[in-house]
């Protein structure tokens, strides 16, 4: 197989990949004050969104494994960020008073983040680009692989 940019540029896989690999670097840097990667940072807002939520539902919102979450948890546990309250055969997961307060100061980074993106993509091309990821991973989400 004859190898050029266009087995690059045209595949899904590679250019969703390497697009993800310039989005956690520009996310990395708006988190950077927080001390965690943004990947800890989406599950504690979560769980700030919804207080006592389960794992599982967690796992659902974050598209991550139960073995992924589980990491999560542990490190944001021995923070001080999270705690976990078994109900009946459930893990429900709560923020601590730290990690409310962390929650609460979040909204600058956040900003930020959007701020750095949309000043290289453009607002308009930003929002749509999220939509349309956020569409096409729901339509595979759906799919039993």
């Amino acid at each position: 197989m004859k190898i050029d940019d266009s087995i690059l540029s045209l595949c899904l896989f590679f250019t969703s990949n390497r697009f993800s690999r310039y989005m956690t670097k520009i996310a990395e840097d708006a988190f950077a004050e927080t001390n965690l990667s943004p990947s800890y940072i989406y599950l504690l807002i979560v769980v700030y969104q919804y207080p006592g939520i389960t794992q599982k539902k967690l796992c659902d919102k974050l598209s991550i494994a139960p073995s992924t979450s589980t990491r999560f948890i542990n490190k944001l546990e021995k923070l001080n960020l999270v705690y976990r309250r078994s109900e009946w055969k459930e893990t429900h997961i709560h923020l601590s008073e730290k990690g409310v307060e962390l929650c609460e100061k979040m909204d600058e980074c956040f900003d930020e983040l959007h701020k750095r993106y949309a000043s290289i993509l453009g607002e308009e091309k930003s929002n749509e680009l999220a939509k349309i990821l956020y569409e096409s991973s729901e339509i595979i989400k759906k799919e039993k692989f």
